[in-house]
């Protein structure tokens, strides 16, 4: 097999540990390029080829991801990780581990983790690397790996997301969310809302997105109920899918532009959790990104008509 096609064999897995160390899609698309880089410039083949790129990917990611952080400290509103539609990565017997560990909920507490300790547990926890080779990824001895598995899952632990196992329970609640949001349907979103329910966007100071969570069923209801029917009278349109692993959907408008997407986390049979994420240079991988603000503009223009 030549060094491209082991590579490309291994391309998923790379961009999985890149993704989630990261929670960035061009972030860790251009690790795994650098990895190639990497690869395609070493005289020698390795032993094992998973094990050096691997290695290689998590490094690259590490580095990249502290110096990521004074950006995200410094970011406006709230943060919110690059959508992510579908996980290239498969491993049926670890497809639970795979689908939480994506989900916008686990990356945001992988963010209290330091660089280290969060390529460990998501080399350990999601992808059950052995600790040699973990040791040899970060850098590090297999007992401070240990100490570091430790300390990462103490501090993942207290707020771990526990979604519904049941993914047809979870599609059918989606849809009887976005059927109510279509309708501007105020009763119908409050029913299928948590009572601490908590509305967050990020639009990185670029969007006319939310300034703080909204929060409890009955202003986030009133607020998607009433907003919402706006988008859809100048036609914007959306399209059911999964965000980060859970349900979602992505809005465009109407020259099919990406606006923003939509993710909802589900609990015991009520949406605990919507979030958006409009910010435009989050959103490029998606497709072509739209004029938040024009349809802003053309919403308060039609306000502003006689019924």
């Amino acid at each position: 097999m030549s060094k491209v096609e082991e590579f490309e064999e291994l391309r998923p897995l790379l961009f999985s540990i890149a993704y989630r160390i990261l929670s960035s899609v061009s972030e860790a698309e251009d690790a795994v390029q650098e990895t190639w880089l990497r690869f395609d410039g070493s005289a020698t083949r390795p032993t094992s080829t998973k094990a050096f790129l691997s290695a290689t990917v998590t490094r690259i990611s590490i580095d990249v991801l502290r110096s990521a952080r004074v950006r995200r400290e410094e970011y406006m509103g709230p943060w919110f990780p690059e959508p992510l539609l579908r996980d290239p990565y498969q491993d049926p017997a670890r497809a639970v581990e795979l689908a939480d560990s994506v989900s916008m909920a686990a990356l945001l507490l992988l963010e209290r983790l330091s660089p280290l300790e969060r390529a460990v547990f998501v080399l350990r926890e999601v992808f059950a690397f052995g600790f040699d080779e973990i040791a040899t990824a970060v850098g590090r001895s297999e007992a401070a790996c240990r100490q570091l598995l430790v300390r990462a899952r103490r501090h993942m632990e207290a707020g771990r997301p526990r979604f519904e196992a049941d993914r047809r329970e979870r599609q059918e609640l989606a849809t009887r969310f976005f059927d109510a949001l279509t309708d501007g349907d105020v009763g119908g979103l409050r029913n299928l809302l948590a009572a601490d329910v908590r509305l967050v966007g990020d639009g990185g100071g670029k969007t006319p997105q939310l300034a703080k969570a909204v929060v409890g069923a009955e202003k986030v209801a009133r607020l998607l109920g009433t907003a919402f029917p706006w988008l859809f009278r100048v036609d914007v349109s959306f399209e059911p899918h999964e965000v980060n692993g859970q349900p979602g959907a992505i809005f465009h408008d109407r020259d099919g532009k990406v606006l923003h997407t939509l993710a909802l986390d589900v609990l015991d049979g009520r949406i605990q959790t919507v979030r958006t994420v409009s910010n435009p240079d989050k959103l490029g991988h998606l497709g072509p990104v739209g004029d938040v603000w024009a349809v802003d503009r053309e919403i308060r223009q039609a306000r502003r008509r006689p019924n």
